[in-house]
């Protein structure tokens, strides 16, 4: 079937807003997708049948824990996995990797070496540095090309040490939509016995995850991202999970993936976010068929959304490429858009980003400027303190939202 974004946009509930009497145009989705009806819905079903806590007895615990499972095996479906206890959910990445930093860098040692990225959002910097000062270890920097937002990989090969023991890096970066090669830069990494630890939130909806054939040991992402709430899903090694020391209270399991998940956790939210990877498998099925499973249904689904935003960012890019005066930052080449996913942000040679977000949102055009949390990546840009303005599309956006905006620029 072909992608019908009619009845995409139908289940978005919030894509019916209007702003001055015409309808909001949804280019935050990198700071955080709407939502389908289905995400609200389980939600409150949730809340209404099945609000227990963890590991009673009683029938509404039992289909809570019940439920627990489920989202375990559709995380693990989603992030391209196999053992669904290696599933942790959390409040977001950032606490989820504050939390595991704190618990790898235990194991570190004055001398020992941590490579983090000058591409990243800071939730996969800083938490790293403060480990590493803790513990005395020193920070390395994955250079960032500012021509086109890649990383150097020579450089990366250039700081890799027999003292390196963990790399971070994130699998898209928030600010200029650039992908990674995080395959690559995991085997660099394993070559000199390091750990990996991935963060794919920018990247989860917009392109199928795949922690297996990446090699990594950790990979994060938040639901929030990829149209579900605002819960935290951490993937990690079996080994890792099981040795690490993990900072709980001691009525807590010592089991994975207990052991991480220590307190109640956020139940309903972890309800939306199974009900946002159903949204994301139906989404497959209406392509490859309704007997698919899911696991083949979410492949599906990510393909189709990689076409539908590629021709979007490639219309996108090059409107905003005949405006002189605005400059993107990141790859603009159509034949590199697979290099990319459709996040752009750009400055103008005399306006503030602020400015240009104002005068959008006057418009119903909601955008964000700023660093994005990207900070890393603004300080390497000399981009600091006004940042960006940054568009985000997602697959429910359309070309007439994308032709509209270009007129309002």
């Amino acid at each position: 079937m072909a992608f019908d974004i009619n009845r995409v946009r139908k289940q978005f509930p919030s894509l019916s807003r209007l702003v001055n009497n015409r309808p909001a145009i949804f280019f935050d989705g990198p700071a955080g997708t709407q939502v389908p009806q289905r995400v609200v819905d389980g939600i409150g079903d949730y809340l209404l049948h099945c609000n227990a806590n963890h590991g009673g007895l009683f029938a509404t615990s039992r289909e809570s824990d019940a439920l627990l499972d489920e989202a375990r095996r559709a995380m693990a479906d989603l992030m391209g996995a196999s053992d669904p206890e290696e599933i942790v959910f959390g409040a977001n990445m950032t606490t989820i990797t504050f939390q595991i930093s704190r618990a790898i860098g235990r194991t570190w040692r004055e001398g020992d070496e941590v490579i983090v990225s000058d591409s990243d959002h800071d939730a996969n910097f800083t938490p790293w540095v403060r480990a590493a000062s803790d513990a005395g270890a020193v920070v390395k920097r994955i250079r960032v090309r500012p021509e086109d937002g890649t990383l150097d990989l020579s450089d990366f090969q250039s700081k890799l040490s027999s003292r390196t023991k963990l790399v971070a890096v994130g699998c898209a970066s928030n600010a200029t939509g650039t992908i990674h090669p995080v395959q690559e830069i995991t085997r660099l990494a394993h070559d000199v016995g390091a750990i990996v630890y991935l963060d794919a939130v920018h990247y989860a909806p917009h392109g199928p995850m795949n922690a297996l054939e990446w090699g990594c040991d950790f990979l994060v992402c938040s639901a929030y991202k990829f149209f579900g709430p605002h819960v935290g899903i951490l993937w990690g090694k079996r080994t890792l999970l099981e040795t690490l020391p993990a900072y709980k209270v001691r009525p807590a399991s010592n089991q994975i993936p207990d052991r991480w998940m220590t307190g109640t956790p956020n139940m309903e939210g972890i309800a939306g976010a199974l009900a946002a990877v159903d949204y994301l498998a139906d989404l497959g099925r209406e392509q490859i068929g309704l007997k698919a499973s899911r696991k083949e249904a979410l492949s599906s689904a990510m393909q189709t959304i990689e076409e539908v935003e590629r021709n979007l960012a490639k219309r996108l890019i090059a409107g905003i490429q005949s405006k002189s005066e605005i400059r993107i930052w990141g790859i603009t080449d159509p034949a590199r858009c697979h290099e990319r996913v459709p996040t752009i942000s750009i400055t103008h040679r005399t306006e503030d980003p602020a400015s240009i977000d104002q005068r959008l949102a006057d418009a119903g055009i909601f955008v964000w400027h700023g660093n994005f949390y990207a900070q890393p990546l603004t300080e390497a840009l000399g981009l600091e303190p006004k940042g960006m303005v940054r568009i985000g599309l997602v697959h429910y956006n359309t070309e007439e939202e994308v032709d509209r905006f270009l007129d309002v620029l």
